[in-house]
């Protein structure tokens, strides 16, 4: 089995008037958060919210800039979250994937809405009983 990579868009919602950019996104269900490479951080103008530390694959920590707010849009998906400046392509993470409702097709080596849910996101909210 490959990687699997989508297109999304990213924008900057505090900076409605600059334009957003089109990038290709490695889509990785056992990360969890956005990292994008500082120069998409540097054209969307993002804000520095705060420094996380971060495990990468090999075990060693890391702090690195978290950025944001930042809008990701897939087909008719979009979720605002924050991203971790790291590395030099987009990583989609399970947490926007999930706020988006998106699932991985690896068999066609894909991204795409969930099929049970194609007109807008689903997400699971549980109740407890009291």
């Amino acid at each position: 089995m490959g990687l699997i990579h989508g297109t999304v868009q990213l924008s900057n919602p505090s900076r409605p008037e600059l334009q957003g950019v089109e990038v290709r996104a490695l889509a990785d269900s056992g990360a969890v958060h956005l990292c994008i490479p500082e120069h998409i951080a540097i054209q969307l103008q993002l804000r520095e919210l705060e420094q996380r530390e971060v495990i990468l694959a090999d075990g060693h920590r890391r702090t690195v800039p978290y950025m944001g707010p930042i809008e990701v849009s897939f087909a008719n998906r979009r979720c605002f979250t924050g991203a971790m400046v790291l590395g030099n392509e987009v990583l989609l993470g399970a947490i926007p994937m999930e706020d988006m409702d998106l699932v991985l097709r690896p068999q066609l080596q894909s991204i795409t809405v969930n099929p049970e849910s194609p007109n807008i996101p689903l997400s699971l909210a549980k109740q407890t009983d009291r």
